[in-house]
């Protein structure tokens, strides 16, 4: 029982990314109508925020420490980052160590210009053309924000750790008498992802522009004619969408250290999780993200691997197929939705 609850959080763990990146897609196809295959570079981008921020948190200057010498007893060059010499050693320091939760903050404006910018200048020239030409465009798009990023940060991954208070492990299982031990961050990661996605929802549900855009996605030309400019609060949508897909890459930093082809490698596997879900359906990308990533987290076991080997690749793309033989819509797809 201990090692099925250690594989569930597991797969809670990698399904939050897939659930938080699949969302931000599902909120931009149905509010543009868009097929965004940059969105898994958004993702990356907002991993290299969390980045930048820990190496301007740690800009340095050098000064000589009489009290230390080397062997020849030669006095000591000590860095000391700028943080630490303007708040004081403690609250520096913990300004250092808190790096990536305060990225978040960092991000969110850095995010939502990206997707201002992003949609504004060209995915809105894209709307009316076939989905064919989309997914061309962006993918295009997604290997030139990649290129950029690889010239920038180099081609290896970039260790980016929690923070202290945070970098441990904990006993889940104690209050009712089981040992499972798990790594903090993937608790509070997972915990974040209930919290964005929780927060879309209600945002949708119930504030007054949520209502407007959700009637939107549903009829767009009646929305207009109630004098309603929706084209602006869609193109809001698109930031928010790629803020919720930054702030995935953020907390995701600690978890897996950043490199430039992340967002590719989690792009594919959210389309899929779109798909199985529903095309337009946001529950739908939720429900199968989590469910996608646990079923990934059992395949990956010794003994899965060993019965049935490289499952742990394929186990996704196979429930996919069984899917979608036996719904075609996706778990949770409305009809209509791609399928003139």
């Amino acid at each position: 029982m201990d090692a099925i609850l250690l594989q569930i959080l597991n797969g809670l763990d990698k399904g939050s990314a897939y659930a938080l990146i699949a969302l931000g897609l599902t909120l931009i196809f149905g509010t543009l109508g868009v097929v965004n295959f940059a969105h898994g570079a958004l993702f990356m981008i907002g991993a290299f925020c969390a980045v930048t921020l820990q190496r301007i948190l740690n800009l340095s200057f050098e000064t000589v420490d009489e009290t230390q010498t080397d062997f020849l007893g030669n006095p000591l060059k000590v860095k000391t980052p700028y943080v630490e010499a303007w708040f004081g050693p403690d609250i520096g320091g913990s300004i250092v160590d808190w790096a990536v939760p305060l990225a978040i903050l960092f991000a969110i404006p850095i995010m939502i210009g990206v997707g201002y910018v992003m949609e504004r200048g060209l995915i809105k020239h894209f709307y009316k053309r076939p989905h064919a030409d989309q997914i061309l465009v962006t993918f295009g798009l997604a290997i030139v924000l990649q290129e950029v990023v690889k010239y920038f940060y180099g081609a290896n991954p970039i260790q980016t750790p929690a923070p202290d208070a945070l970098n441990g492990v904990m006993n889940l299982g104690a209050a009712i008498g089981m040992d499972i031990i798990y790594p903090v961050w993937r608790v509070v990661y997972f915990a974040f992802a209930v919290l964005i996605i929780g927060g879309i929802f209600c945002f949708l549900q119930f504030t007054t522009f949520g209502m407007v855009v959700r009637a939107g996605m549903a009829d767009r030309e009646t929305v207009g004619l109630l004098g309603i400019n929706i084209d602006r609060r869609f193109t809001i949508m698109f930031g928010i969408a790629a803020a919720v897909a930054g702030l995935a890459g953020v907390m995701y930093t600690p978890i897996n250290p950043p490199n430039y082809h992340m967002g590719m490698d989690f792009l594919v596997l959210s389309f899929v999780v779109v798909v199985v879900g529903g095309m337009g359906s946001l529950p739908g990308a939720v429900l199968a993200g989590f469910l996608l990533g646990i079923l990934e987290s059992f395949a990956s076991t010794t003994w899965a691997t060993t019965t049935l080997p490289g499952i742990n690749q394929i186990i996704i793309y196979l429930v996919a197929i069984a899917v979608l033989l036996t719904r075609p819509r996706g778990l949770m797809g409305r009809k209509g939705v791609m399928e003139d």
